[in-house]
């Protein structure tokens, strides 16, 4: 069986346990129900594991979205109800699945020529309204899917809207997708955080691409828009500042981490790897904060070669660091600004780019300067 055979939902299994245990009698079944549903998809995710999506569903060429009403109910994908290229239509989240799944698409279309999820023009298929109450969303290897939060709740008991609603939460759950037929990365330790990382990015990454945000412009808050005024928080993750993006009664306090030194050794949520995202998640806000501009076109791009290239199954947050440095420097220049911001990024999370140094690798004639400078000898300027 392929090791990538998690199913990955967007809200993850701490927050649902903390509601489970210390919501109110409404919040606790409808946070139970989500956990047991999300268990049974793993074996579906499992089942489609080893297929490619495309085969499954084939664009005809170009973009080419399909959006389906599951009614509440839970067979997939549902009943369409809105095609490529016809006209928006009365429920708003049918139209907030359709045009995020299109901006997700122009993302790695325009700026990585990438051609769909699989690389392969795959169709992109979305099923809204799925059950009742239903607390999260997930890609489950050949589509996308959401629920619509607690609406059926009482005002004062809501937790999360419908999660169509927040762009990030909708590229988050495409980027798995991405992962999925490129690195692979297993959904465990910290590679699985390095999965969950490189959603976060090209999550975020989407919305800036959307609102043309610079690095220093973007919240860079994961799932903004998600929680209700009920919930004490702006968020499910901070890249900016991991740890605090809620604290609240009932969802708990956000645990991530922002520094190898806080990393969370656990058996759960399969080893962290909802936690644990906060450090490269860090690395790379450091980066493209660091870099400046649209994050989408230099510290993007490394993550997105890196990811399309470099990662394997098992690759772990040193790896990552070591390759998106080494990316930087085949993209921009060994010794490069990109390069120094690359290692400037892990620094600060906590992890040593290895063999990258000070020095610029490439310029054999500085070394050389340096040597006769030692000699005293005064070297010769260059053109």
């Amino acid at each position: 069986m392929h090791k990538y055979s998690h199913i990955n939902c967007f809200v993850p299994p701490h927050i649902l346990k903390n509601i489970a245990t210390k919501g109110t009698e409404s919040q606790r079944s409808l946070a139970i129900d989500t956990i047991k549903v999300s268990a049974r998809m793993s074996g579906q995710r499992q089942a489609l594991a080893e297929f490619a999506a495309a085969t499954f569903r084939v664009a005809v060429g170009g973009k080419d979205r399909i959006v389906y009403d599951a009614r509440n109910g839970s067979s997939l994908p549902g009943t369409a109800v809105r095609r490529e290229g016809e006209a928006a239509v009365s429920d708003v989240a049918v139209n907030e699945a359709y045009d995020g799944s299109g901006i997700t698409y122009d993302l790695f279309n325009d700026m990585y020529q990438r051609n769909s999820i699989d690389g392969n023009g795959m169709r992109l298929d979305s099923t809204v309204h799925y059950r009742q109450g239903y607390d999260n969303a997930f890609w489950d290897g050949e589509q996308m899917v959401y629920g619509d939060g607690d609406e059926d709740l009482p005002a004062s008991e809501r937790l999360f809207n419908r999660f169509t609603a927040a762009l990030d939460v909708i590229a988050h759950e495409l980027t798995h997708g991405v992962t999925q037929f490129e690195a692979k990365l297993m959904y465990s330790q910290q590679p699985g955080a390095l999965n969950e990382s490189m959603s976060d990015v090209f999550g975020s990454l989407v919305k800036q691409y959307k609102l043309q945000q610079t690095a220093a412009e973007a919240d860079w808050i994961i799932g903004q828009g998600l929680l209700t005024e009920n919930v004490n928080g702006v968020g499910i993750r901070s890249m900016k500042a991991p740890g605090t993006a809620y604290d609240d009664p009932v969802l708990g306090k956000d645990p991530q981490p922002a520094h190898m030194k806080d990393y969370v050794n656990t058996i759960s949520d399969n080893g962290g790897v909802h936690i644990n995202s906060g450090i490269p998640n860090y690395a790379f806000y450091v980066t493209a904060v660091e870099l400046g501009g649209y994050a989408w076109e230099k510290a993007g791009r490394i993550w997105y070669i890196t990811l399309k290239d470099k990662l394997t199954t098992n690759s772990n947050f040193q790896d990552c660091a070591n390759l998106t440095y080494s990316v930087a420097g085949e993209l921009f220049g060994a010794g490069s600004i990109e390069q120094q911001a690359v290692q400037k990024g892990w620094l600060e999370a906590g992890l040593t780019v290895e063999g990258g140094g000070t020095t610029t690798p490439s310029d054999n004639g500085g070394c050389l300067e340096a040597l006769l400078r030692l000699l005293g000898v005064a070297p010769v300027k260059r053109s």
